[in-house]
């Protein structure tokens, strides 16, 4: 016989998903601002995509997908034939 305390199951609406990274020291977590500095896992150029080891994709238009579902809208570098300097 199952009660209802035998069934119930711990929900959680956030994924824990382990670090790839088994470098020392440690690459930059996916929630640091420098997470772009960590090591390449996976590089498909042809598709236009890398794999960190933190877990973060990255795109070639610099935008980002990161391990918990969050989007980092690209951010390209200013274009160098627009950018003004004072005279």
């Amino acid at each position: 016989m199952t009660t209802a305390s035998s069934r119930r199951t711990a929900t959680t609406s956030e994924r824990k998903i382990p670090s790839m990274c088994q470098h020392q020291p440690a690459c930059p977590t996916a929630d640091s601002t420098d997470r772009e500095a960590a090591h390449l896992v996976a590089h498909h150029p042809e598709q236009g995509w890398s794999l960190l080891c933190n877990g973060v994709l990255c795109f070639e238009d610099t935008g980002e997908l990161l391990p918990d579902g969050r989007i980092i809208a690209p951010h390209r570098p200013l274009d160098a034939d627009h950018v003004v300097t004072a005279a």
